[in-house]
């Protein structure tokens, strides 16, 4: 199961670290919620991301508001010259889906 959705890159700042996340949309996230998957830590849920010429392997974690959660790696960002703000297309898949 595929999703692809625009995002803003927001930062959280926890002590001395800053974290970027982008939100899987309300819709969306309210599907994932509903699928019978194994979750993981946090209500975790494994997916494979694409954003521009970037892929990698990552968790989606449940946020307060309702949505989903997408942490964004450093190497990403600069590769893909994201910042904070920003809007960018993101598609994920599902890693743990049953065929």
């Amino acid at each position: 199961m595929r999703f692809e959705f625009d995002s803003a890159i927001t930062r959280w700042r926890s002590r001395e670290d800053s974290w970027y996340f982008a939100h899987v949309p309300a819709g969306d996230s309210a599907e994932l919620r509903g699928l019978p998957l194994p979750r993981r830590g946090f209500g975790s849920l494994r997916v494979r991301v694409t954003i521009g010429t970037s892929a990698w392997q990552t968790s989606v974690f449940p946020d307060s508001d309702g949505r989903y959660a997408l942490p964004l790696k450093r190497q990403v960002r600069e590769r893909e010259g994201l910042e904070e703000g920003d809007t960018v297309r993101i598609a994920i898949e599902l890693v743990d889906l049953e065929p």
